[in-house]
């Protein structure tokens, strides 16, 4: 009886070990997901407009804060005529 006891245990402590091992690997494998760089970098423009924007200073703002203070495109700015 003591040595089929002995076995359950051994048994019982390397199943966990396998889920504990498994549990960690999947951890690494997620956390490696969100480190990448982002595919459009806020630093550079979007498009050639905004390039010759930028150099003659007149650049409109990409984002403008909402009645709560969350920040909203600023798409009336941007798309109003500047004549």
């Amino acid at each position: 009886m003591k040595n089929q006891t002995t076995s359950n245990r051994r048994h019982a402590e390397r199943s966990t070990q396998l889920v504990v091992g498994a549990i960690i690997a999947m951890l690494i494998s997620v956390s490696g997901i969100g480190c990448q760089k982002p595919l459009f970098p806020e630093k550079n423009t979007r498009t050639q407009f905004d390039t010759y924007d930028t150099l003659r200073q007149k650049n409109q703002q990409l984002l403008v804060p909402d009645e709560f203070g969350n920040p909203q495109p600023a798409l009336r700015a941007r798309l109003t005529p500047q004549n």
